[in-house]
């Protein structure tokens, strides 16, 4: 039989019509983890259920099915095609019991395995979103068939052993009539909720643990009381601050309590951080898992602490969107996500420390959003999901960011005592259950006396941005004489052209033409309703400041803000306070002004959506390229916070490396390391700006020797007093001056034995694949292209030392390659491995004198590939559409510019 590792969404719901499922026990034998020679472990699943149809399958990705029974009958395991374990001959009322051995992930996908170089302990995590809960155990993998799940594990005595509910019974075998380490427990949970499968989680090993507890008495006399705990690996405990993770969670907690209204339904809450973690953190109720990536080895800086809150406060919200109400099928997806990342940055400004969070994502997050938004392979928010391929690639930045941005518009647009009111509203009716998009706009209709069919329908299942232009004309005094927005708001996706993704999308060969809007393809109109403030500033000496605000509703395809006749006009800002979702525009004189004075703006926020749109209008070769770095040269050494002076950089360093003409890249790449070395210099003693600095000046030096001398020094210990060169640090600079060859094999040795860790060897994977020989490229493509033992972050660090600039040259020469082997990486590989090449190896290039953008090698050879390869997944198609719409973009800005 052949395997069918894809579900589509037709198969699911026609599943989930014919049977129920009651509960589930999952008893899982991981005593083998420890030996390194043992690949599998042993599983054993029982489903009760019940069917109204004569047969159903099981999904189960194992290396082996060992037995199946069905109502107490055996079945035969030839039933087993690789993916799905064939059921027949149901009754009204049914248990099946199979037992298999799965296999240890390297990959992130289902049950990982990891040992630890420095101490040689053997660590365990699962990762089941959104369909690999099957990897690990047999389950109906689909989210609308909750079960009630009851996990019994069996592990090394001395392991932490973990699941979502407590632990509610304990039995030990001492392994005398073995081997002392033989000894073994067996740990039995409480049954969970009813709950997804994607959501179940279990962790084994010796992890570090610190406990705490959240409590609240409630006005109305109830009170609840919750444990909490804080695990990592025993290596890592330097470098957890789990003081300042209980403190988030306590706050996170109270927030959630006093504005949901629901107790938090999952008993405890415990926190792991766990190495080689595929995304950022996932909200396992009761068992939430982040990446080690949140643990810093050296201090971090508010930023990055910030970034740490704004993901806990994601999870958390997740306990109730998402967990307690659940999508009915992915392209629900939204339902969860949008409001969590909504909920990270909300509760984040209105519960803790840091509350200019918001700021964070007008000029970072928000950038996710409008990037993915202008691609051919955009889709509504809520979108077409077919298959699950289709749903692993709906996580990006129109689920997340813009889902996060519309919401924050629907708060403004309802009001946010109805929002709340509406949440409230949503979870009594639901809970346990799953929903629909409708189900969640009749409750916050309910609750603000709004219709929001429109609203809906123009902003949830349309796709593209408004683009709102400002027309302002001035008096002879400077002031404003007249003002309108205009609005040219399309819908990408009409007439729908045929699929290329799994959701609906543009064409599938990227458009060479010119954009200068974000927008382009259907010729639908969108009339998108925009609650939104119209800032005006005035320039007061070297100062910007604020000398108006203007809250309107703007519509239709222009809007007159006749309220700011006669106020200054230096800078006219539309969307100030970020209220809406939508690409802006400045006018030509406010331009010329943020690019010489945003950084004198007061409001952090303001500035940050002065840069936000100076650079979209860089992206759609609006503003050319020169205008933007020198002003950034310029501005961004006055920019007083650090976290928006790294995102400022970020986007500085992309502006040359990508978008800049080859012909004027050497000369800014110069200038931009004589910046980064001056400020670097002048930066305060210790504080967070000098960190920033440094590790801009190491991210230059990788494309320009100039800094090559001063990335020595910091090596030396001898660059600014104050600055802690941590060892993470000093990996991204090896790799820089290994990408300017000017690293010797003994100093790469002499640091992997200083740094003999998880990331030291990782870091050090990535230094030799940077160099820029021939010998160091061809040694890297075999490794990434053969070796199936490399874990998800080996891969990773392969991948971006292959593609550093520096060695562009000879990197050209494996194109070819690239076409000829992603079918089969495709075919071989699981999809998080596949798209690690697909994706970083994708082959780029520059335009070079007097080329057409049109018409590059590099962008024909992608839309070759796709008309050759009409009938590869589309998951696959996807990559190379996107990377190509990248690559398209990149050369129409080179060529505007």
């Amino acid at each position: 039989m052949t395997a069918t590792t894809n579900l589509t969404h037709a198969e699911c719901a026609e599943r989930a019509r014919t049977i129920t499922v009651r509960d589930q026990r999952v008893e899982l034998d991981l005593r083998s983890a420890t030996d390194p020679g043992a690949d599998t472990f042993s599983v054993v699943s029982q489903i009760r259920f019940a069917a109204s149809g004569p047969e159903t399958w099981v999904d189960l990705i194992a290396e082996r099915v060992v037995s199946v029974t069905l109502n107490g009958e055996p079945v035969p395991t030839g039933e087993y095609d690789g993916a799905r374990v064939l059921l027949t001959g149901l009754s009204a009322d049914n248990e099946v019991r199979i037992e298999a051995d799965c296999s240890y992930s390297r990959s992130g996908e289902g049950l990982h395995r990891f040992t630890d170089p420095q101490d040689g302990n053997t660590y365990l995590y699962s990762h089941c979103e959104p369909t690999d809960a099957r990897r690990y155990y047999p389950v109906f993998e689909q989210p609308d068939l909750k079960a009630e799940t009851t996990f019994v594990v069996t592990a090394p005595r001395d392991w932490v052993i973990l699941s979502g509910q407590a632990e509610v019974a304990r039995t030990e075998d001492d392994g005398h009539e073995r081997d002392e380490q033989s000894a073994s427990a067996t740990v039995t949970f409480a049954p969970t909720p009813p709950l997804s499968s994607y959501l179940t989680a279990i962790a084994a090993g010796p992890y570090h643990r610190v406990d705490g507890t959240w409590s609240v008495q409630r006005a109305d006399g109830s009170s609840q009381e919750v444990a909490l705990g804080v695990l990592c690996r025993a290596s890592m405990v330097p470098h957890l601050d789990a003081e300042e993770v209980l403190t988030l969670t306590r706050q996170g907690l109270d927030f959630f309590d006093a504005h949901f209204d629901y107790p938090y339904p999952w008993g405890k809450y415990d926190q792991i951080f766990v190495p080689e973690y595929n995304i950022g953190a996932m909200e396992n109720p009761g068992l939430v898992t982040f990446t080690e990536q949140y643990l810093h080895r050296g201090r971090a800086t508010r930023g990055q602490r910030q970034a740490l809150a704004n993901t806990l406060m994601h999870e958390m919200a997740h306990m109730w969107f998402g967990d307690l109400v659940t999508m009915r099928w992915w392209d629900g997806l939204w339902l969860k996500e949008s409001f969590a990342d909504l909920m990270g940055y909300h509760v984040s400004a209105a519960a803790t420390e840091y509350t200019d969070s918001w700021t964070r994502f007008a000029m970072d997050r928000k950038q996710f959003a409008y990037r993915q938004d202008q691609l051919p392979t955009t889709h509504p928010i809520v979108a077409v999901i077919d298959d699950m391929e289709a749903a692993r690639q709906n996580f990006d930045g129109i689920t997340y960011a813009k889902g996060a941005a519309v919401l924050k518009q629907l708060m403004a647009y309802v009001g946010e005592e109805a929002f709340f009111a509406g949440s409230r509203d949503y979870f009594a009716r639901h809970a346990f259950g799953n929903t629909e998009v409708r189900d969640l706009t009749d409750c916050l209709e309910a609750a603000s006396g709004r219709d929001l069919t429109s609203w809906s329908r123009v902003w949830l299942e349309m796709a593209g941005i408004s683009l709102l232009t400002p027309e302002v004309d001035r008096a002879d005094d400077g002031t404003i004489s007249r003002l309108v927005i205009r609005q040219d708001a399309r819908d990408p996706l009409a007439p729908r052209l045929p699929q290329a993704s799994g959701v609906q999308g543009r064409s599938p060969v990227p458009d060479p033409a010119p954009q200068s809007r974000p927008v382009a393809g259907g010729d639908a109109t969108v009339d998108r309703p925009h609650r939104l403030v119209v800032g005006c500033y005035r320039l007061e000496g070297e100062r910007l400041t604020r000398a108006a605000a203007y809250e309107l509703d703007v519509t239709g395809a222009e809007t007159e803000v006749s309220e700011a006749i006669g106020q200054p006009a230096d800078l006219v800002l539309v969307n100030d306070d970020d209220l809406t979702y939508a690409s802006v525009r400045l006018d030509e004189r406010s331009t010329r002004v943020a690019l010489a004075h945003v950084s004198s703006i007061v409001e952090p926020l303001s500035r940050g959506l002065v840069w936000s749109t100076l650079w979209n209008a860089l992206r759609d070769a609006v503003l050319p390229v020169g205008d933007y770095v020198a002003g950034a040269l310029g501005q961004l050494p006055l920019e007083p916070d650090a976290a928006l002076l790294a995102s400022g950089l970020t986007n500085l360093h992309a502006a040359i490396e990508t978008f800049a003409p080859v012909a004027s890249r050497a000369t800014w790449q110069a200038e931009q390391v004589r910046v980064l070395r001056t400020a670097l210099d002048a930066a305060e003693a210790g504080s967070d700006r000098q960190i920033v600095w440094a590790r801009a000046l190491v991210q230059a030096t990788a494309s320009c020797a100039d800094g090559v001398e001063p990335v020595r020094d910091l090596l030396r210990d001898c660059g600014p007093e104050g600055l802690e060169v941590h060892q993470d640090l000093r990996w991204a600079a090896l790799a820089a001056l290994a990408a300017q060859d000017a690293l010797a094999d003994e100093e790469l040795v002499d640091e992997l034995r200083r740094d003999d860790t998880m990331r030291g060897r990782t870091a050090g994977l990535r230094v030799r694949a940077a160099r820029p020989s021939a010998a160091a490229k061809a040694v890297a493509w075999e490794a990434m292209t053969t070796d199936t033992s490399l874990t998800n972050d080996h891969l990773r660090a392969l991948v971006a030392g292959f593609v550093e600039p520096s060695g562009g040259a000879v990197t050209r020469e494996y194109a070819e390659r690239y076409y000829d082997s992603i079918t089969r990486w495709w075919s071989d590989r699981t999809m998080v491995m596949a798209s690690i090449l697909a994706t970083g190896l994708f082959p780029r290039g520059d335009l070079a004198d007097g080329q057409d953008a049109a018409s590059h090698p590099a962008l024909a050879a992608a839309q070759g590939w796709l008309a050759d390869y009409e009938d590869a997944p589309r998951a696959l198609r996807r990559i190379v559409i996107e990377q190509a719409d990248h690559l398209a973009r990149a050369l129409r800005v080179q060529a505007a510019s």
